[in-house]
């Protein structure tokens, strides 16, 4: 291809290093959130039935309103069990979050590609570092949005799926019918995943200053402060 110049040494820079680190945990970030399944399980005692075990499944992107727990029995509890369905479509954080993070994930390889393959012409067309000021200072706000957006999104998926749902099943209030919390899936690789985002904030946002020396912003502050000053005749009192 013409004009590359194979160049790994931008990768020991800050500028380049940086951005393997930001490629690295873009993957981490999608993921432990957009890979996760899991389920909430409740005991239901009514009719015929003992502590007969009910599960709702759920998985990204977070559409607990859509997911239904199975029947206690084929006979429903007698007809008292209706279809009990979780609460809460937690979706547009979540997708919020991994598209972000696979965007930069592309962003990465194609940053990359430029700073090893084409690092002569990064550095000689003032356009490719101003672009890659903007999207670095455009992705930092991104990540801050969407890890806090997620992390709130996280915290009422925790509420929805936990014990506290007994109280607003209709269901486990009819007479003879009894229902117990048994179990939710654990969530650790979800609050990975908010670690994640937090992380890639923090390099985004101090990826800035690097990309930002590289631009001729930098430049020309540079050549402004290095100007000999005029300083006015000093008079004697």
């Amino acid at each position: 291809m013409a004009g590359r110049r194979v160049d790994f040494g931008l990768l020991l820079e800050p500028l380049g290093f940086i951005k393997v680190l930001e490629w690295i945990f873009s993957i981490f970030a999608f993921a432990t959130c957009g890979g996760f399944q899991g389920e909430t399980t409740l005991l239901v005692s009514c009719k015929g039935v003992v502590n007969k075990t009910v599960t709702a499944a759920f998985a990204y992107p977070f559409r607990l309103n859509t997911v239904v727990f199975s029947a206690p029995d084929p006979k429903r509890c007698g007809g008292t069990w209706t279809e009990v369905y979780l609460v809460g479509n937690f979706s547009s954080s979540a997708q919020f979050f991994v598209t972000l993070a696979v965007l930069v994930f592309l962003y990465c390889i194609a940053a990359l590609v430029v700073y090893i393959g084409y690092k002569h012409m990064y550095q000689q067309n003032s356009k490719f570092p101003l672009t890659d000021l903007a999207i670095t200072v455009i992705a930092a706000f991104l990540w801050l949005v969407s890890t806090f957006a997620w992390g709130k999104a996280l915290a009422d998926i925790k509420m929805s799926t936990g014990a506290s749902i007994i109280a607003g099943i209709e269901s486990c209030k009819a007479p003879g019918t009894t229902c117990r919390f048994a179990s939710v899936t654990r969530m650790g690789t979800l609050n990975v995943s908010v670690v994640f985002g937090l992380l890639n904030m923090v390099l985004w946002g101090g990826n800035i200053w690097f990309v930002y020396k590289d631009t001729n912003l930098h430049n020309q502050s540079s050549r402004i402060s290095q100007r000999p000053g005029i300083y006015p005749t000093q008079r004697g009192v």
